[in-house]
């Protein structure tokens, strides 16, 4: 049950940001209950830790097969299970978490312990809620604008800022209940992404029938000598993908793109968490300028190319339109570029993207932690060939098809949007003291699962990649 009382007595801040907090609150500068710990390693030997924006600090090992070497990790910052790990360059995105692995972070982030008897977990969501990421941008300084990557929040300013503390006692208080309500938040999401699983499932059989049938439920059939693919009508031709394409390229690698070569709101770089629902969907904050893209140009996108995602989910792909013409492809991504006339490339589209294309690009992909493809392993897929006014019927079919099961999808969708909003606001007015949970006590309803809360960290349409080399060039 959701508590939406007030306190009985506020004393006012003078903050924009919060206006005002409990009568019995404290107002501590952060450096009257926090320090910053500056403890490098030596050997460089500890476990390295990725601060991921829903998941937080998590080993790099569960996020990544980019391996690095210990004489690397030299001069990285320790980090302690209960301490506080801030990106100062992400101070304003809700970047600050408290750490729960002992490890290694970057030696630019800031690491803080606790002076007083504070819960790290009340500290952690008070300082990624809203409001405080507010004082944050509010206070980071730098070159640029509010949403450069160049602003940074430096450890005085920090340390100066006056931060509303409840009791410990209030603090717990606060913590179970908002664990309560994500327990109930993630069952929530948890069935809308079990509708979205299955509405997908759906769509991708119809793909999958559309272009390996085609539309003509009566036509002969003869065996197309590809083991996922079975029968299809014997008027279709077979073709290997490298025969139908003039390039297949994958991303940049290695030294060729760094993480300091991103800025914001530059030419989009599309890595496979950009790939959805056979849509490119850009990050802003994964771009870069236009010096570099010149430099890359070997990697840029033209219309009708086809980027497909080479590891992590084989098959995710989508189809370039002439707004991403001169965008480039990821470290992560493999762009196609198809042969005049070949194929139709939507049709391509929808047979990369089909699931049993998928599990044989697995039977072959490389990778023990990650399914990776190659140029070679794509090449050497082999591609169902109607006629081409047969791909363009089967193109159109499909998407008439599919289009009710996109609006559905794209409903269920904006409902978890909005009741991760809702979150949002309830954690906000909370840690803050706008919401009184002091009486509440937990229900018969209120049953935490810490497994299934994993839901809440774990948001497809928001998914973190890692860039580096995969050690591998096309």
């Amino acid at each position: 049950m959701v508590v939406e009382s007030s306190y009985p007595n506020y004393q006012p801040v003078l903050s924009r940001w919060i206006p005002r907090v409990p009568e019995h609150w404290s107002l501590l500068r952060a450096k009257n209950f926090l320090r910053e710990i500056d403890d490098r390693s030596k050997t460089g030997e500890e476990t390295l830790l990725s601060m991921r924006m829903q998941r937080g600090l998590v080993p790099h090992h569960d996020v990544s097969v980019k391996r690095i070497a210990p004489e690397n990790l030299i001069g990285y910052k320790k980090a302690r299970p209960d301490e506080l790990v801030l990106n100062r360059m992400q101070a304003g995105n809700a970047m600050f978490f408290r750490n729960r692995h002992p490890g290694l972070v970057s030696p630019d982030y800031a690491v803080f312990r606790l002076l007083r008897d504070d819960n790290p977990e009340y500290l952690g969501h008070l300082f990624r809620s809203w409001p405080m990421r507010g004082l944050f941008r509010s206070e980071s300084k730098g070159l640029g604008t509010g949403t450069s990557g160049f602003l940074r929040l430096y450890s005085d300013r920090f340390a100066a800022l006056e931060i509303p503390l409840p009791p410990r006692p209030e603090q717990d208080q606060i913590v179970a209940y908002l664990h309560a309500q994500d327990a109930h938040i993630a069952r929530f999401i948890k069935t809308k992404r079990d509708l979205i699983r299955l509405l997908a499932e759906q769509k991708l059989r119809i793909i999958d029938h559309a272009v390996t049938r085609g539309l003509d439920a009566a036509v002969a059939l003869k065996p197309s000598g590809i083991e996922w693919m079975g029968e299809v009508p014997e008027h279709w031709q077979v073709a290997r993908l490298r025969q139908l394409s003039i390039s297949l390229q994958t991303g940049p690698f290695g030294s060729q793109l760094h993480s300091s070569d991103y800025v914001d709101d530059g030419i989009p770089v599309i890595n496979p968490s950009h790939l959805k629902d056979g849509a490119i969907v850009p990050d802003v904050r994964c771009a870069v300028d236009v010096d570099t893209a010149t430099r890359l140009s070997r990697h840029s996108l033209a219309a009708n190319d086809v980027i497909f995602a080479r590891r992590g989910e084989l098959g995710r792909c989508a189809l370039v339109t002439a707004k991403e013409v001169g965008w480039l492809c990821g470290t992560g991504s493999l762009k196609v570029r198809l042969r005049p006339n070949a194929i139709n490339s939507e049709f391509l589209m929808f047979v990369l993207s089909s699931p049993l294309l998928r599990g044989d690009l697995r039977l072959y992909s490389v990778g023990s932690t990650m399914e990776n493809a190659n140029t070679s392993i794509i090449g050497n897929i082999r591609i169902p060939l109607p006629p081409a006014d047969e791909q363009q019927a089967i193109c159109r079919w499909i998407s008439d098809e599919c289009q009710p099961l996109d609006d559905a999808i794209a409903r269920t969708k904006e409902e978890i949007k909005l009741i991760r909003e809702y979150r949002d606001r309830l954690i906000a007015d909370v840690v803050t003291g706008q919401v009184d949970v002091r009486g509440w006590q937990p229900g018969p309803d209120d049953v935490v699962d810490d497994a299934a809360l994993a839901v809440l960290n774990d948001d497809p349409d928001d998914a973190a990649e890692e860039e580096g080399s995969d050690g591998e060039e096309s």
